[in-house]
């Protein structure tokens, strides 16, 4: 038996890997966080499964079902929403695995942020402009974050910024992110990226909130800082496709 932590991507079922498809459907329970996938990528999963929504399930109780699971000689998909290297609490649910001596493995999948830098059209580091990539979140009622990590810190470098689970302080983010970016900074704000009910909102780090707000949104958002995502960014061409660059054959 199996437990198979399963990137979902971002709620698309079109947009899971061969891999994933496969285990999901020779699985016969799921785990699945209901908050954030399409139902439709559950159609993957083999008509018989046991499917069991872990949305309002503390980690003990999760962990109880993969143990009972265990017991019964069952494989196991635990579906995480984007990619499981990215706030899955993979490292709690795998140290708790690793104590009952069940084995685990690791199927990745898209993140949320590709997600919506694809729906933007958008590539996150642009020659000469920026070539750096932070993904972040800030505290609101969550884990505190280490002090080291201070949004100002990461703003000061000018990277492309991807904040996760920062949707409800949105406001209070772009006033302390102007000093570094700048009023007229670029943000995009994509709401459940490639799901029926997506929603994508450009605009600027002055007006954004005010369009958030408008939206009501209150989760299963990310928000993007940063000068690659103006709709037009003049910048060097890529070394790498320079018709003057030396390549050897």
């Amino acid at each position: 038996m199996t437990v198979h932590f399963i990137g979902a991507g971002p709620g698309a079922a079109d947009l899971l890997t061969v891999r994933a498809v496969a285990l999901l459907g020779s699985s016969p329970m799921c785990l699945y966080a209901g908050t954030y996938l399409d139902p439709e990528v559950l159609g993957h999963c083999a008509p018989d499964a046991e499917l069991i929504d872990t949305q309002h399930l503390d980690l003990d109780q999760i962990t109880e079902h993969l143990v009972r699971a265990d017991r019964s000689g069952k494989d196991v998909a635990r579906l995480c929403s984007g990619d499981p290297s990215l706030y899955s609490a993979l490292t709690e649910q795998t140290r708790r695995l690793d104590a009952h001596s069940i084995p685990w493995d690791v199927t990745p999948g898209v993140p949320a942020y590709a997600a919506a830098a694809a729906l933007l059209g958008t590539e996150l580091t642009v020659p000469e402009v920026v070539q750096s990539v932070v993904l972040t979140r800030t505290r609101a009622r969550s884990t505190a974050m280490p002090d080291s990590e201070a949004l100002a810190n990461f703003a000061a470098t000018g990277a492309t910024l991807v904040l996760h689970l920062a949707i409800t302080r949105v406001r209070t983010l772009a006033a302390e992110l102007v000093a570094d970016y700048g009023r007229d900074c670029p943000v995009a704000v994509v709401y459940r990226a490639s799901q029926p009910d997506q929603l994508i909102l450009r605009g600027t780090l002055t007006n954004i909130a005010d369009q958030v707000e408008a939206a009501e949104l209150r989760q299963a958002a990310i928000i993007l800082v940063g000068k690659a995502l103006a709709r037009t960014v003049s910048c060097a061409e890529s070394h790498l496709y320079d018709p003057a660059r030396t390549r050897h054959r």
